[in-house]
């Protein structure tokens, strides 16, 4: 099945900025036509692609499809370079998923060496970012899974440290005679949200047993390092997060010797390899300074 380049665009446009109306600005068209255009795609495609919202939000046909119209073009802005094996012509968008740690800690250094590129950032659980290639919504992920997604390289990055952590006044408070199945049972949690395991395997890795602590569900990094701050929880932190912490005080490390290294890889699908190598080099160049070596 053939889909209308124009139309494509629209559908893209629209999903980038949530609306029609702004949409239309961007293409330089009116909302009339931009709606015109989504509908027409959507007859083609059979199926409804926009959810219309505040914001408008892609169905999952709708992303994928967007994500297609990304890829052509970034295929064109390859076929114009000759074919070489050169960065994506300025303005082509790029879209990844990543984990909310590696964007936190070490990922916009590789971005920062395309700086005339755009790029769509979509956030998920390490163990769950090479979805988003397998359904096609993507052009690259950062995750924790060494098996590539179908058609896709997986690239070793490095491995990214964790470590439990908790204010000096929640460890007196909550555990005053040690770090203890039974204490860590009890004492309050801090979660990610459902996918995040980290806190689990790290218990398990210490105690040897599977506990069910109470949980807060805080979907940020820099605000799981804040909650930990002031007393509301521990959690499992990306080291690069709390060295400054750990150096001055204001968090300790629960347990000694007991840091988590969470592997890395980069995948892209293997046809789309000569158009992304100059974001591949960018990305492996950062993990080289940010990530502890590869095994």
């Amino acid at each position: 099945m053939q889909f209308d380049p124009a139309q494509l665009a629209a559908l893209s446009a629209v999903l980038r900025h949530g609306g029609f109306e702004a949409a239309a600005v961007d293409l330089g068209l009116t909302q009339s036509a931009v709606s015109q255009r989504i509908k027409a795609l959507e007859t083609r495609a059979g199926a409804q692609l926009v959810t219309r919202a505040k914001p408008c939000t892609g169905t999952e046909l709708g992303r994928r499809l967007a994500a297609h119209a990304d890829q052509i073009a970034l295929l064109e802005a390859q076929l114009t370079d000759d074919l070489a094996a050169r960065a994506p012509a300025p303005q082509t968008r790029i879209r990844l998923a990543l984990p909310a740690d590696s964007l936190a800690t070490w990922f916009l250094d590789a971005l920062s060496d395309l700086p005339d590129h755009l790029f769509e950032l979509s956030i998920d659980d390490q163990d769950y970012s090479a979805d988003w290639l397998r359904r096609g919504e993507v052009l690259g992920a950062v995750t924790a899974q060494p098996d590539p997604a179908p058609g896709c390289d997986a690239i070793p990055l490095g491995a990214l440290p964790y470590v439990a952590t908790a204010s000096p006044a929640f460890l007196a408070r909550h555990f005053p005679s040690g770090v203890t199945a039974e204490a860590l049972a009890r004492a309050p949690m801090l979660r990610f949200n459902p996918k995040d395991r980290l806190q689990h395997l790290w218990i398990e890795k210490v105690t040897g047993t599977r506990l069910s602590p109470p949980t807060h569900g805080l979907p940020s990094s820099e605000g799981f390092v804040q909650a930990c701050r002031l007393g509301i929880g521990w959690g499992v932190n990306p080291l690069a997060l709390v060295a400054d912490d750990l150096a001055t005080g204001r968090l300790v490390v629960l347990v000694d010797a007991t840091r988590i290294d969470t592997p890395l890889y980069w995948q892209t699908p293997r046809l789309m390899a000569p158009a992304l190598a100059a974001l591949t080099r960018a990305v492996k160049r950062a993990a080289r300074t940010h990530l502890a070596a590869p095994d």
